[in-house]
């Protein structure tokens, strides 16, 4: 398996010399646990709070321009057609790509090592138009946490089904770093065409969008697609 770090550009070539070509993306992370005065202020008493945490992503032609897009279809379509952006949904056009339901708690009592959202992907089936695939991650609630406040949070590239892990190709590790300090969102990295193959770049930068998808859309579309 492939720990991938900020700036690293890896190929899709796994052990033996075939291509990785169908594989999930998979984002993992746990609640978070808080301390609350007990009974008319008596003692403490232990409670985990839900986190609901988005994997999205977008994808692009070879100049940077948005072909289509891939995230949580419980989203109101008004915050999305009132900026000119499509509205959620779980499947891309080409049918290449699909999102598993939208998990809105995150894994509560222990790491059960499943991911807690899923994006499947058959690279054989992406439209030829398509250049640039950005996977990025937002926390949507509770409004007032950020990546460092997250006990844990992991992106993996795998081979399986969302409910069973074959092998695990690459994994980049979020949480507990200064560097996520203040930061709701997370540009995780990106596949790209080169010379007719797919490559996987990690990018690892995080931001403070406000909770906001369609910030963290505009700026990717702005400073990484083109």
């Amino acid at each position: 398996m492939i720990r991938l770090e900020k700036g690293q550009r890896i190929n899709l070539e796994k052990e033996g010399g075939s291509k990785l070509t169908s594989f999930c993306v998979g984002c993992n992370w746990g609640a978070i646990t808080v301390e609350k005065s007990g009974f008319l202020g008596f003692g403490k008493r232990k409670e985990e709070l839900d986190v609901d945490v988005d994997l999205s992503c977008v994808m692009t032609d070879e100049s940077g321009q948005l072909v289509d897009t891939l995230y949580s279809p419980l989203y109101r379509k008004e915050m999305f057609t009132e900026v000119g952006l499509p509205i959620g949904k779980d499947r891309s056009a080409d049918g290449s790509m699909y999102h598993s339901p939208d998990d809105t708690e995150g894994d509560k009592g222990s790491n059960d090592e499943l991911d807690n959202e899923i994006i499947t992907v058959d690279l054989n089936k992406v439209s030829g138009q398509i250049s640039q695939i950005f996977f990025f991650l937002n926390i949507f609630s509770p409004r007032n946490i950020d990546f460092m406040k997250i006990p844990y949070v992991s992106i993996r590239m795998f081979e399986g089904t969302p409910r069973k892990v074959n092998s695990v190709f690459a994994q980049y590790d979020v949480a507990k770093e200064p560097q996520f300090a203040g930061k709701d969102a997370l540009i995780m990295g990106k596949l790209y065409r080169r010379n007719g193959e797919w490559k996987f770049a990690a990018i690892g930068e995080a931001f403070s969008d406000q909770n906001d998808l369609r910030r963290t859309i505009k700026r990717i579309l702005d400073n990484y697609a083109r």
